[in-house]
């Protein structure tokens, strides 16, 4: 679960959604959802004899998708990691009012000393909290790259310039999960503006409609866009509401107190 935004977002550990600052913009179960449920024993006792009082048994609700990932995973002995989240590197470049604008997932090699400039800008580390050395950002990019696929860290080129760094993370299968009413395939989305030249002037707003739609469009099964802006990152929390999110709920995350904002299927042509 990512941080917490800076223009729009703060995000540390894949998966808890940023904020907007000045600099950058960010970023249950629910019945039918749940297929499988699953026993799980759980010690709460210092190790010894068994009793009553040792152990709690809770209900672990899977999502269906999970479950169907998980069998066929076992059928065909692996499944490619791009499959979570539809080949986010394959979605290609879209038309916006500012210009042609592509996600492209990020290269260590490439792309890290950029993005480890972008979190050192104060505005920036106040919500993502990632400033340091390049260690402390390639660890936070290494957890995604190495991980199973849920998360994808990408940079955002606008007129095939890196100006922007996102993550594009499966919220139904995140720690977010746990903070509110979950569907299958929710598809959250925390973003940073990296040049304080692209920040106030409504290009977060731009940039975080037209992602919501390419996610919308190149992942049929996804019925909604989620994020969850720090709630003091205010820029942040105008960006997505004039982006065509709409405020659900305010929600209690381990690093921040964070505005739900959902961008629905059914509404995206109305917001």
């Amino acid at each position: 679960m990512p941080p917490t935004d800076s223009a729009a977002g703060h995000a540390s550990a894949p998966g808890l959604a940023p904020g907007t600052a000045p600099g950058a913009v960010h970023g249950g179960s629910t019945p039918g959802a749940v297929r499988s449920t699953t026993r799980t024993t759980v010690r709460t006792a210092e190790p010894g004899p068994r009793d009553s009082d040792s152990e709690d048994t809770l209900d672990l609700r899977l999502p269906e998708d999970f479950v169907a990932l998980f069998t066929e995973t076992t059928r065909t002995g692996g499944l490619s990691r791009d499959d979570l989240l539809d080949d986010v590197g394959d979605w290609g470049p879209v038309d916006t009012p500012a210009g042609a604008f592509q996600l492209v997932p990020v290269r260590i090699d490439r792309d890290l000393p950029l993005i480890n400039r972008w979190m050192n800008d104060p505005a920036v580390a106040e919500f993502w909290d990632l400033a340091g050395a390049e260690s402390v950002t390639e660890a936070h990019l290494r957890a995604q790259l190495d991980g199973d696929g849920r998360s994808v860290p990408c940079l955002g080129l606008l007129e095939d310039t890196p100006m922007s760094y996102w993550e594009i993370y499966r919220a139904d299968l995140d720690p977010l999960a746990r903070h509110y009413p979950a569907r299958p395939h929710d598809t959250g989305v925390h973003l940073l503006l990296g040049g304080v030249a692209d920040r106030g002037r409504g290009l977060g707003r731009t940039l975080l409609r037209a992602v919501a739609d390419l996610i919308l469009d190149r992942r049929p099964a996804c019925g909604r866009v989620v994020a969850e802006p720090d709630l003091r990152n205010a820029p942040s929390v105008a960006a997505f509401l004039t982006a065509g999110f709409r405020f659900s709920t305010e929600i209690d995350l381990p690093a921040k107190r964070a505005a739900l904002m959902v961008r629905d299927r059914p509404l995206r042509d109305l917001l």
